[in-house]
């Protein structure tokens, strides 16, 4: 190999393992994990050459090109991106939006357009449900924290309640992967890779693409990696990154994710006209 590395902003999520795979022991490959705001601010800075970006974030920086057929997605339940109410859908007046999401708080405006029919206040909120609770009727959380919402599968695994129970009582979850295939009948995209024009050699391509065949056979090893020594949690990471995420970018996750533009679009949170440019 000749020249630097490439610098890979990968999110750190467990969904994101899956295409990671291996790929820190890869001298062609520079790899860090941040939250999905942070690779799509790192790789709009140009601290990164290729960053796991949230999809709304093509249409705001770049241009950008994206490694084909490798994504993070959903085709029904996701389990890890949520909206938590404490009262019905329709009574919704306020939504605190987690400040470590992008193309999530972009989905919970469109689906309170053409989905719920609501039209709430949205203010940005640090990922603390309780706290987002108490002053608003409903919070979105995404990755592990709405994964593992559940207080005992969190104290299984050794770690904080992300909601206070005993402070908060009756509250739902709505999976927003499963509202979007309701309202729509397509995939939803919540991220791919994406860089710049040539940013990605296609001997690099090929190795994201062969890191992903890899990881999507490793559930149960990347489940126990992620949560040693802890069974409950590994047993519902190892379910969720088998039943609920999708890997690939296909034709029906590319419709999918050109609808998502547009009704983003028709929102709003971003300028129309979506050319999907690929390595």
């Amino acid at each position: 190999m000749t020249g630097a590395p490439l610098r890979l902003g990968a999110v750190g999520y467990l969904n994101a393992r899956p295409l990671v795979h291996g790929l820190e022991r890869n001298p062609a490959f520079s790899l860090r994990f941040d939250v999905p705001s942070e690779c799509a601010r790192l790789l709009h800075e140009r601290t990164i050459d290729v960053g796991l970006i949230p999809s709304i974030e093509f249409l705001r920086g770049g241009p950008y090109y994206i490694v084909p057929d490798l994504a993070i997605a959903s085709n029904g339940p996701v389990a890890s991106v949520a909206l938590y109410t404490t009262r019905s859908v329709s009574e919704i007046r306020s939504i605190a939006l987690d400040t470590d999401s992008r193309t999530s708080v972009a989905l919970v405006r469109v689906l309170c357009v053409r989905h719920f029919k609501v039209s709430p206040t949205f203010n940005a909120h640090v990922p603390d449900l309780t706290a987002m609770l108490h002053a608003h009727d409903a919070a979105l959380l995404i990755g592990d924290k709405a994964l593992f919402s559940d207080t005992s599968a969190l104290h299984a695994a050794g770690g904080r309640p992300v909601l206070n129970a005993q402070n908060v009582q009756n509250v739902q979850k709505i999976d927003l992967g499963s509202a979007w295939k309701e309202m729509t009948g397509l995939p939803f995209v919540y991220a791919f890779w994406a860089g710049r024009v040539n940013a990605v050699p296609a001997r690099e391509v090929r190795s994201l693409q062969e890191a992903r065949d890899a990881g999507v056979t490793q559930a149960e090893a990347i489940s126990r990696d992620y949560f040693p020594e802890s069974p409950g949690p590994q047993a519902i990471a190892v379910s969720y990154l088998r039943d609920n995420i999708k890997y690939s970018l296909g034709e029906e996750e590319l419709a999918g994710l050109r609808e998502f533009y547009r009704y983003a679009a028709e929102v709003g949170d971003v300028a129309g006209g979506a050319d999907l440019r690929f390595y």
